[in-house]
């Protein structure tokens, strides 16, 4: 939801530096490649050594490489599945370098097992939902449903992890966690069941044209 309805103002924000980066010799895929590289930077280095605030300003930054590289796709007319793959490969390497990040903080320094519990189950719940589309999308099913897109996830934890290192109380990020946990069950539940009524219709669309045949 975040991601469609912001696309078209980061789109424009972007575009000339995707413009630059490209008459320089940049490609799409080192964009990609050095944006996933500066996302686990943050999350798996900073965020470990309990340095949340600067964490979340590294990841943020360098997840706005998500928008430039597919602007300079787009440019070279190069939208097309490696592209797509690559991104979608690196995108979950990121993911989880945050949400484990997080999880080995507060196992250690953080001293808060209920916040790392809560950071386990949103990295696994979070890779469940990507998973669940791109299995779908392989069946040829659409599954791009659901109340927590990756989008919300990230920014709704990027936001308050970088404020608890401020000062913010460690029980805001914890329920935070929670609620994306619960955002990414119930998003699961939506694609399940979208990818079920469409192999529903199919199956029995599929049967009435045996039936005719017949």
């Amino acid at each position: 939801m975040l991601n469609r309805h912001a696309r078209g103002f980061f789109t424009s924000l972007f575009t000339p530096l995707a413009r630059w980066l490209l008459k320089i010799g940049v490609s799409p895929d080192a964009v990609t490649i050095a944006g996933t590289a500066g996302v686990i930077l943050g999350g798996l280095v900073l965020y470990p050594l309990g340095h949340l605030w600067w964490g979340s300003v590294i990841v943020a930054f360098f997840a706005f490489s998500d928008v430039v590289d597919g602007i300079m796709a787009r440019l070279q007319g190069r939208v097309g599945g490696w592209g797509n793959f690559l991104d979608s490969t690196l995108d979950r390497l990121a993911d989880g370098a945050i949400f484990a990040g997080l999880t080995i903080w507060f196992f250690t320094g953080g001293a808060d097992h209920a916040i790392g519990s809560a950071a386990v189950v949103c990295l696994v719940l979070g890779m469940v939902v990507s998973y669940a589309r791109a299995k779908a999308e392989s069946l040829g099913y659409q599954a791009s449903v659901g109340i927590a897109e990756r989008a919300e996830r990230l920014a709704s934890v990027l936001l308050v992890a970088g404020l608890t290192g401020l000062g913010l109380p460690p029980v805001v990020l914890f329920a935070t966690l929670v609620l994306l946990a619960l955002a990414s069950l119930v998003t699961i539940v939506q694609r399940v069941a979208a990818v079920r009524r469409q192999a529903m219709a199919e199956a029995n669309g599929a049967g009435a044209a045996g039936t005719a045949g017949a």
